[in-house]
């Protein structure tokens, strides 16, 4: 009788170990509808990394008259000039840069008259060497700031400016940039070719970016950008392009008008695209009382609301969102709040 009572008892153990050891484990997603999550102090936001491309658009503005051999280049691409600076010399004659909307045409000397001659004024009058009037008359007062300028110079003291010594511009200060195929040592120049361009205060700043990209940076958005020296420039999207191929560029431009790159824009080589480094935020970061976005509930009156661990729904308003996470307003740090919100 008690090995009958032992046999049916050891089979008991050896069925319900069986059925133990087939029996699969319960799914822990099956059996737990949700979970609760504490409401804490966080950070919410999103960017993504892209290039943006810094490109200079030159302008022609100013053709050289000086005959001879560029002996030297005085200016390097993208310096910003201001009136009689010197460009580069022909002839070990230099070569120097003025304001003035009429080219040079004509050698200068005294008993002439005309615009040419007011701009000449102008220009010794800049340099401090010129103190009568701007009368496009080249009078006695004129030769001696003209002597006076040569002597400077370290060239020929004779009172006439010859037509290759000054190229006028239409504006100063500006950045300009030398025609490095034409004005190079040893070059040999006949006169009249157009050698200097001028550049806008800033290159133009784009970003290339896909149509997924581009639908995450309307106009506003923010651009963090890395400078050639690793300082940090801020842009802004003011625009979106599309060329004949579709490709998509998104334009910026600085702050209430402002350049981009500042007092840094002449480290931006101005005879190629350069490409910098840059964080699109895509949304600004903010700092608050954070949740997933899934323990939030949403009604039917467009409210939103979370609840809590005691089953006590709470109305709050979102702040932001981004990946996943939201900033709230309407409850205090601490609370436990289902996730997600929606589990029944």
């Amino acid at each position: 009788m008690a090995v009958v009572a032992i046999a049916v008892l050891m089979g008991a153990v050896v069925g319900w170990a069986a059925s133990v050891a087939l029996t699969p484990p319960r799914d822990v997603l099956e059996s737990t509808a949700y979970t609760y999550v504490e409401v804490v102090e966080g950070e919410v936001g999103s960017s993504i990394n892209l290039n943006t491309v810094a490109e200079w658009s030159p302008i022609p503005v100013g053709s050289n008259l000086a005959a001879g051999t560029v002996t030297s280049i005085a200016v390097s691409p993208g310096q910003e000039l201001a009136a009689g600076a010197v460009l580069y010399t022909v002839n070990l004659r230099p070569v120097l840069i003025g304001q003035g909307d009429i080219p040079a045409f004509q050698s200068l000397t005294q008993g002439m008259k005309g615009a040419d001659v007011a701009q000449l004024q102008n220009l010794l009058s800049t340099l401090g060497l010129y103190k009568g009037p701007a009368d496009g008359v080249f009078g006695q007062r004129l030769t001696a700031a003209v002597k006076s300028w040569q002597k400077s110079l370290g060239i020929a003291v004779d009172g006439t400016v010859q037509a290759g010594d000054v190229v006028f511009v239409p504006s100063l200060p500006t950045r300009v940039a030398l025609d490095q195929t034409i004005i190079k040592r040893g070059a040999s120049l006949s006169g009249g070719e157009s050698v200097v361009t001028g550049l806008p205060p800033s290159p133009l700043f784009t970003v290339p970016v896909t149509d997924t990209q581009a639908a995450l940076m309307p106009a506003g958005t923010r651009v963090e950008i890395t400078g050639p020296a690793a300082e940090t420039w801020e842009g802004f999207v003011v625009d979106q392009t599309t060329d004949e191929n579709q490709a998509i560029t998104a334009v910026l431009a600085g702050k209430d008008g402002a350049t981009i790159c500042g007092d840094a824009c002449g480290s931006i080589p101005v005879t190629e695209k350069s490409l910098l480094s840059s964080r699109i935020v895509t949304v600004e970061a903010v700092t608050g009382l954070t949740v997933p976005s899934a323990a939030l509930l949403s009604r039917a009156d467009g409210t939103l609301s979370v609840i809590d661990d005691a089953g006590v729904e709470t109305e709050v308003t979102v702040v932001t969102s981004a990946r996943g996470m939201s900033v709230i307003d309407g409850v205090a740090s601490g609370t436990r709040v289902r996730v997600p919100a929606s589990a029944g």
